[in-house]
């Protein structure tokens, strides 16, 4: 009869690790957060609930945490593409493309802006570079001032490339969802019937 494998002991060192990058995300996550303009997101809010039909776009991990936004803003009830994705439509004016790129040079993602602009449609950015081909293209900013995930020289976070950004471009999305949700009278089962029932 097979053995089973003893559980390695977390040692002391390790754990102490841990509870130190709690403490230093945390602090350097709400240090960020706390320099955004919350009118830039106000801006954003508003142009959500006026819009005919919103599209979001991003790269890497900027893209992961979008499709969360748009997860949660199809669930407020409003409809919501993904680019990319085989049964996205074409986008065109009344619509609103978000997209978001620490560098506002992410390839890709300028590429969709300004696909969307010519096509007649807003766009709306989150980025830490207002001096970028995204920035320049977008018809809304929301800066979000943290180092860029190519920036490994400037000490202004310790974490890895890019992962502020993208840590505090979730808490925006979130902040703008939650406050859309309480400017309704949805409640939290009214929300659940949306929920994926296929995963």
């Amino acid at each position: 009869m097979a053995t089973m494998p003893t559980a390695t002991p977390v040692s002391q060192k390790t754990a102490g690790a841990i509870g130190h990058s709690f403490t230093l995300i945390r602090g350097e996550v709400g240090e960020t957060a706390d320099c955004i303009n919350e009118q830039e997101l106000a801006h954003l809010a508003t142009h959500l609930t006026t819009v005919n039909r919103v599209f979001v776009a991003g790269a890497g991990r900027s893209g992961l945490v979008l499709r969360m936004a748009a997860m949660r803003l199809m669930h407020l009830g409003l409809t919501v593409h993904i680019a990319g994705d085989t049964t996205t439509p074409a986008i065109r004016t009344g619509d609103l493309l978000v997209v978001a790129s620490g560098s506002g040079t992410t390839s890709s993602v300028v590429k969709a802006a300004e696909t969307a602009a010519k096509a007649g449609a807003k766009v709306a950015a989150f980025t830490a570079n207002t001096n970028s081909p995204l920035a320049a293209v977008s018809d809304m900013l929301v800066v979000i001032p943290a180092p860029q995930k190519t920036d490994h020289q400037s000490g202004a976070s310790r974490q890895y490339s890019g992962s502020l950004f993208e840590q505090v471009l979730f808490l925006a999305t979130e902040a703008v969802f939650q406050a859309l949700w309480e400017e309704t009278s949805i409640s939290s089962e009214q929300l659940w019937t949306r929920h994926a029932n296929l995963e």
